[in-house]
């Protein structure tokens, strides 16, 4: 698991605030971002464990509060989170600024499911 963003990269969408009880099904299965795409889960209160299961990385979990520094997504790489109690959170998809826009209705920032 990567805790760093690579140069030259901007935010381009955001999702809306999820919570424990809001947070989409997918999200909450094995899934990973487009090639490309990057995100930044951040957690606004409460607590969201971010589980790393791909295969090309050492199966990692970090416990994300509002106090550490957010959830970085690589791109391609399969994860999950799993709300810990009550927690508010969203992510921030980023790419690279001159890239070309995705043709897909979602841009890129939908996870796809696996």
């Amino acid at each position: 698991m990567t805790t760093h963003l690579p140069d030259g990269i901007k935010p381009y969408k955001r999702t809306a605030t999820f919570s424990e009880d809001t947070v989409p099904a997918g999200l909450l299965a094995e899934h990973s971002t487009k090639d490309g795409v990057w995100g930044l889960i951040q957690i606004e209160e409460g607590k969201l464990r971010y589980v790393v299961t791909d295969p090309r990385r050492a199966s990692t979990e970090l416990l994300l509060t509002p106090e550490c520094e957010p959830g970085v997504v690589e791109p391609t790489i399969l994860h999950r989170v799993e709300p810990v109690g009550a927690v508010r959170f969203h992510v921030q998809f980023l790419r690279v600024a001159d890239a070309t826009p995705f043709a897909d209705k979602d841009e890129g920032g939908a996870h796809d499911q696996r």
